[in-house]
């Protein structure tokens, strides 16, 4: 069963998200067979030729935004990476540019390939809230920006008992 064994706030600068973009049309179930794709043809690898972002916690990222008043309708789910603000994007992919701002993190513990650390958005909300990051930033459409952040080695090095932990995390608004 997973857990949430960790909550706290990050402080993230102006970053560009470059990546590829999917929607509920190209849902499988979930997004796992878009992540098999991405490592089948080497596009984590060819951004990462880019550089990637100094002073961030990095990984691979799943990145969701949507408004939630029209989830059907405005829901995009991104697979890449974070870059510096002035980083160029290659042909082949888009890119989100991200203001400086807080986040707030979870750390999501228990075994990926049973995928309980998947779809625990609501239960890291609640506890974004219980711990005073109850406001999520939305952007000029009302969208909020959730990620999952596959950090190295939290999530590609399981413990004893086969477990990982998956970043879960929001953007929150300035107060």
């Amino acid at each position: 069963m997973a857990e949430i064994i960790k909550v706290y706030k990050e402080h993230l600068p102006s970053l560009r998200f470059i990546g590829k973009c999917y929607t509920n049309a190209d849902r499988v179930g979930g997004f796992g067979h878009k992540w098999a794709e991405w490592f089948q043809n080497g596009w984590f690898e060819e951004l990462g030729n880019l550089g990637g972002a100094p002073d961030i916690e990095n990984g691979y990222l799943g990145l969701m935004r949507c408004d939630s008043s029209n989830f059907e309708n405005t829901f995009e789910y991104w697979i890449g990476l974070f870059f510096s603000s002035d980083t160029s994007v290659p042909s082949g992919y888009d890119y989100i540019d991200l203001d400086d701002g807080p986040i707030g993190v979870c750390w999501i513990k228990g075994k990926e390939d049973e995928g309980g650390i998947y779809g625990m958005h609501e239960q890291c909300a609640v506890r974004f809230q219980e711990n005073g990051m109850g406001n999520f930033k939305n952007d000029h459409e009302n969208r909020a920006y959730f990620f999952e952040r596959y950090n190295c080695p939290r999530f590609t090095e399981k413990d004893e008992q086969g477990n990982v932990i998956l970043d879960y995390c929001v953007y929150l608004a300035d107060l």
